[in-house]
């Protein structure tokens, strides 16, 4: 499968934080969702991907091509949003455009225009004078006006009420209609991500915890219920975020099915519940891990 994205053993040390060696790739055509907690380094990967902070070590590969060699060439076919998002304030969106535009060789005016009409912006205002929606809107807006082929969100709609994030995850939908367009999208909102995402990856204090296709995620890991008097010490070692109680034990598993053969039960037989989990669960049960809550 053609990746359009590479990330290879990538590593950034801060005083009080690491990104530790991480790895993953995105199919060209495809949605990946990097979800983790708040502080867990998606800022930091999007960052080193964008070529905004240096790595200590590890490579990143867009297009197959690195910026060492072709920097110009990766950001024209790339649109991004950060996580905070940052205009001449006492500027109009009109006046916004033309300063924007003059980066990208293929700017398209026409596209622009239909999408700040699509998300109802107006041209003479001010960017001060827009809510934080609407600057959103604006962002999203500038970053696809030149036709990327990858557009990389940084939170996009964290903050946002469910109606513009909704309107803003329809948006990311039709355009990958176009082949060969692929998206990352960090969130710590896994809501957004089960919705729209082929991948998952996530990240929990600086480490990829799981990266994979979205419902060989969902298919695989499972909350498990366990009568006290079949809740061995194996199987407890199969366990994430592990919870006792006086009728027996309960957990996140992407083993469920050792469990049952381990127990000789069935999925919903006497004894034993299994249950979908979603990608919140997951996310929960990586970051307590194997700890009692």
């Amino acid at each position: 499968m053609d990746n359009i994205l590479e990330v290879v053993n990538l590593r950034k040390e801060y005083r009080e934080f690491t990104l530790k060696d991480i790895s993953f790739s995105l199919p060209r055509g495809y949605i990946m969702g990097l979800i983790g907690p708040n502080g867990a380094g998606k800022t930091t990967t999007i960052k080193l991907i964008m070529n905004i902070i240096n790595p200590d070590g590890g490579k990143v590969s867009v297009f197959g091509r690195s910026y060492r060699d072709s920097e110009e060439e990766i950001k024209n076919r790339i649109g991004y949003v950060g996580e905070t998002q940052y205009f001449f304030e006492d500027m109009t969106v009109d006046w916004t455009e033309r300063f924007i535009s003059a980066y990208y060789e293929k700017w398209d005016p026409g596209m622009f225009d239909s999408l700040i009409k699509r998300f109802g912006v107006s041209r003479t205002k001010k960017t001060k004078e827009l809510s934080k929606g609407m600057k959103v809107k604006l962002s999203l807006a500038l970053a696809l006006a030149h036709h990327p082929q990858l557009l990389i969100l940084d939170e996009p709609t964290s903050g946002l009420d469910p109606v513009v994030r909704r309107e803003i995850l329809d948006m990311l939908l039709d355009l990958i209609q176009d082949d060969g367009k692929s998206v990352l999208m960090s969130s710590h909102i896994t809501e957004d991500i089960e919705k729209i995402a082929d991948y998952v990856t996530y990240i929990v204090d600086g480490n990829i915890t799981l990266t994979d296709e979205k419902e060989n995620i969902l298919s695989s890991w499972k909350k498990i219920h366990i009568k006290g008097e079949l809740a061995t010490p194996w199987i407890k070692s199969k366990l994430k975020a592990v919870q006792e109680n006086i009728f027996g034990i309960s957990g996140m598993t992407d083993d469920y099915r050792a469990i049952l053969e381990h127990t000789g039960g069935s999925k919903g037989s006497s004894g034993i519940r299994v249950e979908n989990a979603t990608l919140d669960d997951i996310l929960i049960s990586f970051v307590k891990g194997g700890k009692q809550c």
